[in-house]
This record gives C-alpha cells, sequence and structure tokens, in this order.
C-alpha cells in the first residue's frame, strides 16, 4: 500500500485474467476511512490499514467491482455505500445509496458517468485531495495514459466516450486521477482524461 496523493492510498492485485492491476483505494478524511473498490488485501495491506484506524466506510463506484467488498464488510464491519442505479444488480446488499452530486464519507463527491458501463457508473472527487478516483468509467493502460474498456463492454463506445466530459465539468478541480484497473496518474490526470475524450 502506497499514498499516492495526500491521504490517498492504493494497493494492486494483479490479475492474470485482465494482465493488469487491480486497484484498491484507501481514503483518510478526518475521522473518516474509506475504502473504495478493494481487491485483495495482504496481509502488509491489512496491517497498514489497521495501524491507520481501520475502515470507516466502504464504497463501490459501480456493480462490477464488488471484489472482496463482502470479505471487508465482515472483517471491517464498516457500511457499504453503492450507487442507487447498480443496487439490483449487486450481491451485496449495500447499507447506504448514493446518486449523481451526493456527499459521501470522506469527504467523496459522487460525479455519474453517463453510457458507461453500468447504469451506475460513479467517480468519486476527493476535492481536498485534488483527485478523482474511478471505477470502470477509464482505465490506466498503457502506463501513462487513460483508456476506455474495449468497445465490446458498452451498449454504445461513442455516448461512453461522449459522457466522460461529465467529468470535465470545470466546477471539479483535479490533476490525479486514479484508477480501479491499470495504472494510476499521479499528475497529469485531467489533461490525459481530456485527451481521452477529444477535449483538449
Amino acid at each position: 500500500m502506497r499514498e499516492v496523493v495526500p491521504g490517498v492510498f492504493e494497493w494492486s492485485w494483479f490479475s492474470s485474467e485482465k494482465q493488469l492491476d487491480l486497484n484498491g483505494h484507501y481514503v483518510v478524511e478526518g475521522d473518516d476511512r474509506v475504502l473504495i473498490d478493494p481487491p485483495t488485501l495482504s496481509q502488509a495491506d491489512r496491517a497498514e490499514i489497521d495501524r491507520r484506524g481501520g475502515v470507516t466506510a466502504i464504497v463501490l463506484t459501480n456493480r462490477d467491482h464488488l471484489r472482496e467488498i463482502a470479505s471487508c464488510h465482515t472483517a471491517f464491519g464498516a457500511p457499504v455505500w453503492a450507487p442507487a442505479a447498480d443496487a439490483d444488480q449487486i450481491d451485496v446488499k449495500p447499507d447506504h445509496l448514493f446518486r449523481n452530486g451526493d456527499r459521501l464519507p470522506g469527504g467523496l463527491v459522487a460525479v455519474a458517468v453517463p453510457d458507461s458501463k453500468s447504469p451506475g457508473e460513479t467517480a468519486l472527487w476527493a476535492p481536498a485531495r485534488r483527485a478523482l478516483i474511478v471505477g470502470d468509467a477509464v482505465i490506466g493502460k498503457p502506463a501513462g495514459a487513460l483508456n476506455l474498456l474495449p468497445d465490446d463492454k458498452f451498449a454504445d463506445p461513442k455516448k461512453a466516450r461522449a459522457g466522460l466530459s461529465t467529468l470535465l465539468a470545470p466546477r471539479l478541480d483535479y490533476d490525479a486521477v486514479l484508477v480501479g484497473d491499470g495504472a494510476s496518474l499521479t499528475t497529469g490526470g485531467r489533461a490525459a482524461l481530456a485527451r481521452l475524450a477529444g477535449a483538449a
């Protein structure tokens, strides 16, 4: 587990099936300790989380990033937050549902991404950290760049690309784009996202 921007930690689990890292994020903000889309935790990662105060909330960005949420819910006893639009398509019963614009634990703000892989795809903006944490809206592959998932993952790939413009709204001030799949960009993330969306 490494601190990728102040107060936000990232750990990875390599997927041989997808041939890229699956990343989890841990946000420390005030009294909040938030896990986001957690993949497998090593003993060292678990020890680091315990050392930093445990977990007060677990946030899911989309229906396909359940990963280790059930085991983390059991292990840490923290409530699970999930996108309302994906709630009927996940196996874990969330304790709280959120929608676009909602404020979540950890100082996070939900930003819905339209026409993405799932109806509830949501990015999490951490304004105090100038970071955007994304699930499947974009991936970090190859390292140093942002891309969409393969076309067959979307009902309409052109609409999915156009939907990224939501993440470029002027009110969203961030530089880092921390991805659930692939290599995160700790700097230059907004510019990379603009290039991908065709807005640069």
